[in-house]
């Protein structure tokens, strides 16, 4: 399924505690959030919209051509925001919708597009989202790091900071060697949704396991949604956390 149309949303708040107006934070010369819509164009999308609750981040977006949607400033997450805009949107509950950070101005635009088409080529998932193998010891002990473990048919079963799936034997003769890291599955944190889900997604209880790891996909796997995994076709640049970020992210668009 090569050619099944999905819309992103690219939800960007103003008020980050770590980079608070980050999505206006300057690269090369124009506001990260351009850069994030130009990896969204690339991708193929058949429409994109910045869902923000702040105007002056909306004056940019429409500045440089962009859909936007104003949404509340009081939204828990991204998911949230996406949820609201999918509400103002009116779309179908089979419609594919891409969630794509407006702090991740390197992710390449055929990830974007991956994970749309996996979510399409996966009737049975509610949402699809992406992995790629760890490198090295230190990435599979990481909590910064989220590992996943899928079935057989490349479903979800877990997401956890901790080091799953655990190799009882050779841990507990040596628990701080890692052997060959790439059994190991670091997840990438974007998320192609059924726009259904994302409607329903504000109603659903928060789980457990999501408020014990921090990890708001377990709240899907609570209830029930399954998600595909796919392996990333490549790996996806640094996004922007701080504004010590910005230098090395500038350096790589340079490249």
């Amino acid at each position: 399924m090569n050619n099944a149309p999905f819309t992103v949303i690219i939800p960007a708040r103003y008020a980050s505690s770590r980079f608070p107006g980050k999505p206006l934070a300057s690269l090369q010369g124009r506001p990260m959030i351009h850069h994030v819509c130009r990896r969204a164009e690339e991708s193929g999308a058949s429409a994109i919209y910045v869902a923000t609750d702040n105007r002056e981040i909306a004056h940019a977006c429409e500045q440089d051509g962009q859909k936007v949607i104003m949404t509340r400033h009081d939204h828990r997450t991204g998911t949230d925001r996406l949820s609201e805009a999918v509400q103002t949107l009116r779309l179908a509950d089979e419609e594919i919708v891409v969630n794509l950070q407006g702090d991740e101005p390197l992710m390449p635009s055929p990830l974007i597009r991956q994970v749309a088409l996996d979510l399409a080529a996966h009737p049975e998932a509610g949402i699809a989202t992406l992995a790629t193998v760890c490198h090295g010891s230190d990435e599979v002990r990481s909590p910064h790091t989220v590992k996943v473990v899928r079935d057989r048919q490349g479903y979800a079963l877990y997401f956890s900071r901790a080091t799953i799936p655990w190799d009882r034997d050779r841990f507990a003769e040596s628990p701080e060697q890692v052997h060959e890291p790439a059994q190991w599955l670091r997840h990438l944190g974007l998320y192609a949704y059924r726009a259904g889900f994302l409607r329903r997604y504000p109603d659903l209880e928060p789980a457990p396991p999501e408020e014990l790891e921090a990890l708001e996909q377990l709240r899907a796997l609570w209830h029930g949604v399954r998600i595909h995994v796919g392996l990333a076709k490549q790996l996806p640049g640094p996004g922007v956390d701080t504004p010590e970020d910005i230098v090395r992210v500038e350096a790589k668009l340079r490249e």
